[in-house]
């Protein structure tokens, strides 16, 4: 007699939908998914709208509204397992940038000063309360297994639901981007920092040793490094290494201005500065965790008020 197949339900809170779609770049291996498991509820493939009970619950995007909040909830009362699915889920992704400005802030923006609504008053009725600010899924409910990467590539995707399936730990390691990227770091003669735009990159030499801040020996690798490998650094959607997220004083910047610092010429002062001035930017993915956001080395309300000033 064959074993009972798993049932799995996904839901989508406050994200942009592409970690549903990563599931579809299974491509063939779908096909084995699909042979050991059942999926009950997934809002790209069913219209199904309760909740039933299930094995596995894969909830993609961060919580951003009393809607969010309480589909998490029915999630974790109908599944056994959650799995948090993508980099919004995991660390509140790139929405959660909200963290350097007020809900009031916010919605004044999109509705009463916004030139296309021009509203007087913000929709109540028609729209979910909105959270204090954006914030991952752990901090609402239980979460079983992590999974970032926006979205995860489908190869971190199939082993994570083939060993659930069957009853194992997913193979997925803390390796950084670096451990996938082919590119030599060696020691140049550059000083001064590049932006992503400037020169022609060279196809071998290691994007730091070149001068541009590229995040990838700082971004947990859940994507096998496809951008640094293809002339394009790293931004970190996969979120900070173990060392940076456990380490209270460990921080993008200082760590990446090290490490620029030894393979170039240019200051790591430098680089810390440059940072600050768009953390929106190289913080985009992971401000909203209590992990970044808490840290005594975050301060981006200072740094965004000095750019202004």
């Amino acid at each position: 007699m064959s074993a009972p197949r798993v049932t799995i339900n996904t839901e989508w809170l406050s994200g942009c939908g592409g970690c549903h779609v990563g599931i579809m770049d299974l491509h063939e291996k779908m096909l084995s998914v699909l042979g050991e498991v059942d999926i009950h509820r997934c809002p790209v493939l069913t219209d199904a709208k309760g909740y039933s009970e299930a094995d596995i619950g894969i909830i993609e995007g961060a919580i951003r509204s009393e809607h969010d909040r309480l589909a998490a909830l029915a999630m974790r009362k109908a599944c056994k397992r959650i799995i948090a699915f993508g980099t919004c889920a995991v660390y509140g992704g790139l929405s959660g940038a909200t963290l350097a400005h007020s809900r009031e802030e916010i919605l004044d923006s999109v509705f009463r000063h916004n030139p296309t609504t021009r509203v007087s008053e913000v929709p109540r009725a028609e729209v979910s309360v909105l959270e204090k600010s954006v914030i991952p899924l752990d901090e609402v409910i239980a979460v079983d297994l992590y999974l970032p990467g926006c979205p995860p590539h489908a190869a971190f995707i199939f082993d994570a639901l083939i060993s659930l399936a069957r009853g194992r730990l997913p193979k997925a390691k803390d390796e950084s981007v670096c451990g996938s990227c082919q590119r030599d770091m060696v020691k140049s003669e550059v000083v001064a920092l590049k932006a992503n735009h400037d020169g022609v990159k060279d196809e071998k030499q290691c994007l730091l040793s070149q001068g541009y801040l590229c995040l990838g020996s700082v971004t947990l690798d859940r994507c096998l490094a496809p951008c640094p490998q293809r002339g394009v650094p790293c931004t970190g959607c996969a979120g900070p290494t173990q060392q940076i997220l456990t380490e209270p004083n460990r921080d993008l910047r200082t760590e990446i201005g090290e490490r620029v610092g030894r393979l170039t010429k240019i200051a790591p002062e430098a680089v810390v500065k440059a940072m600050e001035a768009s953390a929106k930017t190289h913080y985009a993915y992971s401000m909203a965790t209590r992990m970044i956001g808490k840290k005594p080395t975050f301060l981006i309300k200072k740094w965004i008020a000095d750019v202004e000033a």
